[in-house]
């Protein structure tokens, strides 16, 4: 009887052992656990905030990062936009835009010119006196536009990037960060800007848009130099000039030379473009020219069939004087020379013109003949010799050159030391270089877009020109004003003014009796080439 009751203790044991396997085996397994996405590298990460930073600052500034505020009597609008070379564009409706090299910031200022105040602009016009302090004014209007804009672009830049950060990370923490970092960007940007500023930058601006308004709107190089030093001058009279303009609705204006400027048209390189004589003659009549000088390349073959080319040159309005390219022969030579108002320069000859004493030599290549031996660097350079050797002899008998002329650069080179300024072309682009010993080279492109050569590239060659403003006293130059035109099928227009470094305000003018200065090259040009 003693083994019953544990026989019943086993048999209850069995059930409650099932029932705890059954459980066993009805709990699920516990499986390792995986993230649901890898975590992104610091550098991705970094990435991601740099572009929502950046965009979203973008748009920030692009909504509301702009101020409407008055500039003497114009309403404008600027606005801050992003930009790799940084500067000021002034756009100037309907007449183009003035870019200035003001500073160097990922940042540019834009300044809209969106109309002229009746009110103030008729008070100018009744009251010129008042113009006197115009440019306190406008020193005033700008200063007080500026710190709008500062302010409203910190706000615009930390909005735009807080809120795409929100909606890109749906984090606050994130969000702020990444205002902050904008905040920062912006502030580093502005801290950039104010210490490469530079105010000097309003004496050589870049002009594009409408090119026959070009010298009303830009100003007489003479007085540039000589009247405004500063600034706050410039840009009174910019403001001014904008004023006269739109005073008569937009027409042009009559331009007022400076009696005592001279105005010389470098041209170069026409190659037979017929086009080109209808601009150099729209020049002529816009800038007042004195004089045009050319300084070769005007034909393609040289051949007698194509002399007729020559004959609008008797109807531009000013001198001309002309020295042989490689690609004029010397029929064209004869028949320039029988041209009246014409003045061919060749051999070292010097021929007094508007004031101004020219000397030049002829190209010694005649490259569309093909029969001849080219030698091009002897007999360049032998030719720039032959030039520096009768420039000396004009100046020991008293009448010093102020202008050499020739074709090729490396001929132009010879003549180092002995002139103030050498004019040549040949490569189809500008260039303006200081050679060793202070004589100035200025290389002029192609006037006539490369001529028959315009489709041989990508792109048209642009037509280039440029005005030369001459001390008519020491008839040493002052300033010049480049000139390029689109190309083929382009309507663009651009001018762009230069001063030589002694003309810089605070600069200390060069002796009369020497070439023009000497400085680090602007633009060197190559030494050779064979267009």
């Amino acid at each position: 009887m003693a083994r019953v009751p544990a026989a019943l203790n086993a048999l209850n044991r069995i059930p409650r052992a099932s029932r705890a396997l059954s459980r066993r085996h009805r709990t699920p397994r516990a499986l390792p656990t995986l993230d649901a996405a890898p975590r992104q590298p610091a550098w991705l990460r970094a990435l991601g905030l740099a572009a929502v930073v950046l965009f979203g600052a973008w748009l920030g500034l692009l909504v509301v990062g702009n101020v409407r505020t008055p500039v003497g009597p114009m309403n404008t609008t600027m606005t801050l936009r992003p930009s790799l070379t940084g500067g000021t564009k002034i756009n100037v409706s309907p007449l183009g835009a003035l870019q200035l090299d003001s500073h160097r910031a990922p940042l540019r200022l834009d300044v809209n010119v969106d109309q002229l105040d009746p009110v103030r602009s008729q008070a100018l016009v009744d009251h010129p006196e008042r113009l006197s302090g115009l440019q306190d004014e406008v020193t005033r209007d700008v200063e007080h536009g500026t710190r709008d804009l500062a302010l409203r672009s910190c706000v615009a830049v930390v909005s735009g990037a807080t809120a795409l950060g929100l909606a890109v990370y749906r984090r606050p923490r994130r969000a702020l960060a990444a205002g902050g970092t904008a905040l920062a960007l912006l502030v580093a940007s502005g801290a950039s800007a104010y210490l490469t500023w530079n105010p000097k930058s309003v004496l050589e601006p870049r002009y594009s848009g409408l090119l026959s308004s070009a010298p009303s709107l830009i100003g007489n190089a003479r007085s540039i130099v000589t009247e405004f030093d500063v600034y706050q001058k410039e840009l009174a009279r910019l403001v001014t000039n904008v004023t006269k303009l739109y005073d008569v609705t937009s027409t042009l204006p009559a331009y007022r030379p400076d009696p005592s400027t001279v105005r010389v048209l470098h041209v170069s390189d026409i190659h037979l473009n017929p086009a080109s004589w209808k601009i150099i003659a729209s020049l002529v009549q816009q800038y007042k020219v004195d004089v045009i000088v050319d300084t070769g390349d005007t034909m393609d073959h040289g051949t007698a069939a194509e002399n007729g080319f020559l004959d609008p040159i008797a109807d531009l309005g000013a001198p001309y004087v002309w020295v042989r390219g490689n690609h004029d022969s010397r029929v064209t030579q004869r028949y320039l020379s029988r041209m009246k108002n014409v003045h061919v320069l060749d051999d070292g000859r010097a021929q007094t013109v508007a004031g101004l004493r020219f000397a030049g030599i002829g190209d010694p290549q005649f490259t569309p003949d093909r029969s001849n031996p080219r030698g091009a660097d002897q007999s360049e350079q032998l030719a720039g010799d032959r030039l520096a050797s009768a420039l000396r002899d004009q100046k020991n008998a008293g009448t010093p050159v102020d202008v050499a002329m020739a074709h090729e650069p490396s001929a132009a080179r010879e003549v180092d030391g002995e002139v103030p300024l050498v004019l040549c072309g040949h490569l189809h682009h500008e260039g303006d270089e200081i050679l060793k010993y202070g004589t100035r080279l200025r290389m002029e492109g192609s006037t006539g877009g490369s001529g028959l050569r315009a489709l041989e590239h990508k792109y048209p060659a642009p037509v280039e020109a440029s005005i030369l403003y001459f001390d008519r006293d020491t008839r040493r130059l002052q300033a010049w004003d480049s000139i390029k035109l689109g190309g083929l099928g382009e309507t663009t227009a651009e001018v762009s003014r230069h001063l030589p470094e002694e003309n810089q305000p605070g600069a200390t003018p060069s002796p009369s009796s020497t070439p023009s200065g000497s400085a680090t090259p602007a633009s060197p040009a190559p030494a050779t080439s064979a267009p």
